[in-house]
C-alpha cells in the first residue's frame, strides 16, 4: 500500500473541501477503499475520515418514516426494533451483507457507493473499460457473476445489497457538496455504463452521501429482501430482489420491485410492477410478472442461469410478501 495523508476534516463542509482536491478519496468503515488500496486498485495521496464528523451514524425512526445516517453500520440497521418493525426488508437486506465482522464496521453509504466486484476491474493486469481502459474482458472471457440485463460497454453487476430495498422503498440520499446540499431519489442516483463507463453513481468531485430517507409505507404495504448466493455466508447475490406491495386482501393495489446482481445498476422490474397491479397475486400473475421482469435480458456465455434464478428470486419475494408460503 502506497504511503498516504490521513485527514480529519471538522465538518462536512470541510469533508467536501478535501476531497476536491486532486488525489482525495473519502473513508467510512473502509471495507472497500482499504481493500483496493492494498491491492493497489487505487493509490490515493490523501484520504478523508468521514467518522470524524459527528452525528452521520444515527439513526430516527417516525411517524414520517426514516432517516439513517451514511455512517450508520450495518448491523445496527439489521438489529434496529424501528426498522425490523417498519421496513423488515431493510433490515433483511443489511442482515445480508457480508460476516459479522463486515457489518459491525460497514456503514449504509458505503454499502450504496462501493465499487464493483468485477475480478476484470479487481485485477491489476487486466486495463478494463471502468478503469478507463478499452476493453470490457468479460465480453469474451469468464462472465459467470456478470449482468444479464442493461450491459455494455461494460458488464458488470451493482454489488449492494441494500441498494435495491431502498429503491423499492422509495427512499432518498442527501449528498454534500462544496456547494451545499442537495436530496436526489435514489432511482435517479445510480448510472449505467452506457452513460458513464467509469462510474456507479451520480457524485461529482467533492460529493459525499450524508443521509438516507426512507419514507413511510402504507398501512397494508409489506417488504421483503431475498438473495441468493453461493456461499453460506459473506457473498454477494447472484440474484436478488426488494418487493414492497400494497395488498387489498389478495389484490395487489401497488407493487415496488427492484432486483439486485443482474444489472449495473439496481434494476427496477417496471415490467412486473405493472404485470401485479390491480391483480389477484396468486400463481399466474406472479409467473407473469415475473417472465416479465426479465423479458429483455441477454445474457453472457456463462451466465443464462442469472435469468431463472431472477425470476425463481422474485416470484418468492413477492408471494412471502403476500404471505403465501412458498
Amino acid at each position: 500500500m502506497k504511503a498516504f495523508v490521513y485527514y480529519n476534516p471538522k465538518d462536512l463542509a470541510d469533508a467536501a473541501g478535501a476531497l476536491i482536491q486532486d488525489g482525495s478519496k473519502l473513508i467510512a468503515g473502509g471495507t472497500d477503499l482499504l481493500g483496493e488500496m492494498k491491492n493497489r486498485y487505487v493509490a490515493p495521496e490523501r484520504v478523508v475520515n468521514l467518522k470524524s464528523v459527528s452525528g452521520l451514524d444515527r439513526i430516527r425512526s417516525s411517524g414520517s418514516g426514516l432517516r439513517i445516517g451514511a455512517l450508520a453500520k450495518l448491523t445496527d440497521i439489521a438489529g434496529h426494533p424501528g426498522i425490523q418493525k417498519s421496513h423488515p426488508g431493510l433490515a433483511q437486506a443489511a442482515e445480508s451483507v457480508g460476516s459479522p465482522q463486515l457489518r459491525n464496521v460497514g456503514t449504509l453509504g458505503g454499502n450504496l457507493c462501493q465499487r464493483p466486484r468485477c475480478w476484470y476491474y479487481r485485477g491489476e493486469e487486466y486495463p478494463c473499460i471502468r478503469k478507463g481502459g478499452g476493453t470490457c474482458f468479460a465480453v469474451h472471457g469468464r462472465n459467470k457473476y456478470h449482468c444479464v440485463i442493461n450491459g455494455g460497454p461494460c458488464f458488470i453487476v451493482h454489488p449492494s445489497d441494500t441498494a435495491p430495498m431502498l429503491m423499492a422503498l422509495g427512499a432518498s440520499v442527501t449528498i454534500q457538496g462544496r456547494a451545499g446540499q442537495r436530496e436526489l431519489k435514489l432511482d435517479d442516483f445510480f448510472v449505467l455504463p452506457e452513460d458513464d463507463s467509469m462510474a456507479e453513481n451520480v457524485l461529482k468531485p467533492g460529493e459525499f452521501i450524508t443521509e438516507i430517507m426512507v419514507p413511510a409505507l402504507a398501512a397494508k404495504a409489506k417488504s421483503i429482501y431475498l438473495k441468493f448466493k453461493e456461499r453460506g455466508s459473506r457473498d454477494f447475490a447472484l440474484a436478488s430482489a426488494g418487493v414492497v406491495l400494497e395488498l387489498d386482501g389478495t389484490t395487489c393495489r401497488k407493487a415496488s420491485i427492484v432486483l439486485g446482481g443482474v444489472a449495473p445498476a439496481p434494476y427496477r422490474a417496471t415490467a412486473a410492477e405493472k404485470a401485479l397491479t390491480g391483480k389477484p397475486l396468486n400463481g399466474q400473475t406472479v409467473q407473469a410478472a415475473a417472465q416479465a421482469a426479465l423479458a429483455e435480458a441477454q445474457p453472457m456465455t456463462e451466465n443464462e442461469y442469472k435469468v431463472g434464478l431472477a425470476r425463481t428470486i422474485l416470484k418468492r419475494a413477492v408471494l412471502r410478501a403476500a404471505g403465501v408460503d412458498v
